[in-house]
């Protein structure tokens, strides 16, 4: 198609392309409509929302992709409330939760950051970790301070002061449940800051994390992390929606071609249509933008290029609470991977979400998690397999033998970044190259962490530096 035959879209006035559909890329246009600066979202695929996705099994509304958010972080909860979903956050209604591992549901430990011990004498008694594994951790208190570096692996680094058996009972599953990654290569600076700062400053971790617990005591009690009735999927419509009430332009099913930079801005071919405008927002993965900056910005693809993810599927599950029988307590279970099982964690939805209960009184439904990154070859089975290796592990963790009115199985390929050692010196590069290209910002979860309040505060962080050099006139920087 030659530029003769595409249709040209342009508006008097300031106009910012957001690419990418995702909440990264919403919360972005939510911002710049706020600012007063006229937005089109072009999404590639035909849905709104990324990893937050609103679906339906057996005739109840579920999260097929994340299900709730960070409360301890504003953003999330925040947008909630500007897009009209305040009256529709909710609280977990149980907070317990267990570690199957060495053959039983064991309770998970209290008194822990990112499975860092402060106190021994919970997870002692939890009997997650062995009696070699407490002694191996008590020798944290003599050994002398290893300094972390400018970065370091969350689990070489716990290992060195506490042993590997808290690394691998703990500290693997609960990392692995926000970056389905191994914790011998995820980055401490990156993914467990806080942590990063007491190995730095102090000679014992299990002190550090005391001094953490101390501080976090003295903080306003709240919810650690919140949902929404209905599932945490409603929150990118909600925003599109806020996003075309304050004129936005939001369109699906519309990849992005090529994009060049102009004189005066930028153009971009989408489907048919030749788009110009004066700023650009990429809220897409690593490999997208790597494609779309490649003539932009060379070196700013090279770095995104080198950015691995990790796929991973869940197999949600609805039972009839007649068949069900008696699950344990608690609001689910993390797996170590060591342990060899295949799955990874199992979340009883119906228990964990009141809503979801009210919204499927005579219905049961929970959902499990498989694959990590280096660990992926399971996820080349197909749905039904996943579904039945699913059942066969709760089966021996809970005892379950129901078999399931509906079961859906949602794979998410390549949809979590992982945050290695060198990950944070790795943005920064990518945002020095991006801010000498005039008129474009970057943001999601590549950048800034994974979660959903850290996407959005990613994506408000570009839209206001965009804002900024717009309102400037300099676009941002000098061209490469």
């Amino acid at each position: 198609m030659d530029q003769a035959e595409r249709r040209t879209e342009q508006s008097a006035g300031s106009r910012v392309v957001v690419v990418g559909g995702g909440i990264a890329g919403l919360a972005a246009a939510h911002r710049l409509s706020a600012r007063g600066v006229h937005v089109m979202v072009l999404e590639a695929s035909e849905r709104l929302g990324g990893k937050l996705h609103a679906g339906e099994i057996a005739g109840v509304p579920v999260d097929l992709g994340a299900e709730s958010m960070l409360a301890r972080r504003p953003e999330a909860v925040a947008l909630a409330r500007e897009t009209g979903l305040a009256e529709d956050l909710r609280t977990t209604a149980t907070t317990s939760a267990s570690i199957w591992t060495r053959g039983a549901l064991r309770p998970m430990p209290q008194g822990h950051v990112m499975g860092v011990p402060g106190d021994l004498a919970p997870l002692a008694a939890s009997g997650v970790v062995s009696r070699e594994g407490l002694a191996r951790i008590e020798q944290d208190a003599e050994l002398p301070r290893t300094e972390p570096g400018e970065d370091v692996a969350v689990g070489a680094y716990i290992a060195e002061r506490l042993g590997r058996e808290v690394v691998d009972r703990l500290v693997e599953p609960l990392l692995g449940g926000v970056y389905a990654g191994d914790a011998y290569r995820i980055s401490m600076r990156a993914a467990v800051p806080q942590l990063f700062e007491a190995a730095r400053t102090h000679r014992s971790l299990t002190e550090g994390v005391r001094a953490l617990q101390a501080r976090a005591a003295q903080a306003p009690a709240g919810p650690v992390f919140m949902g929404i009735d209905g599932g945490v999927g409603r929150l990118p419509i909600a925003v599109a929606d806020a996003v075309r009430a304050a004129g936005g332009d939001i369109r699906t099913g519309t990849p992005v071609h090529r994009m060049t930079r102009t004189g005066g801005g930028w153009e971009m071919v989408a489907g048919d249509t030749l788009i110009e405008a004066d700023g650009v927002v990429l809220a897409v993965p690593a490999p997208e933008a790597a494609r779309l900056l490649a003539a932009e910005s060379p070196a700013a693809t090279a770095e995104l290029t080198a950015v691995e993810y990790a796929s991973m599927a869940l197999v949600t599950l609805a039972f009839r609470r007649d068949d069900l029988g008696t699950l344990p307590d608690g609001s689910g279970f993390l797996v170590p991977p060591v342990d060899g099982r295949t799955i990874k964690a199992s979340t009883f939805s119906s228990r964990k979400w009141g809503w979801l209960g009210e919204a499927g009184p005579g219905l049961f439904v929970l959902r499990t998690s498989v694959g990590r990154h280096g660990e992926e070859a399971v996820l080349e089975r197909e749905d039904s397999d996943l579904a039945r290796l699913s059942l066969d592990d709760l089966r021996e963790a809970t005892g379950l033998t129901a078999r399931p009115v509906e079961t859906v199985v949602t794979r998410w390929n390549s949809g979590l970044p992982q945050y290695p050692v060198g990950h944070l010196g790795r943005v920064a590069r990518i945002r020095e190259h991006v801010a000498k290209v005039p008129g474009l910002r970057v943001c999601g979860a590549l950048y800034d962490g994974v979660g959903i309040p850290a996407c959005i505060a990613s994506a408000r962080t570009a839209a206001d530096e965009l804002v900024a050099t717009l309102a400037e006139g300099t676009g941002g920087g000098e061209r490469e």
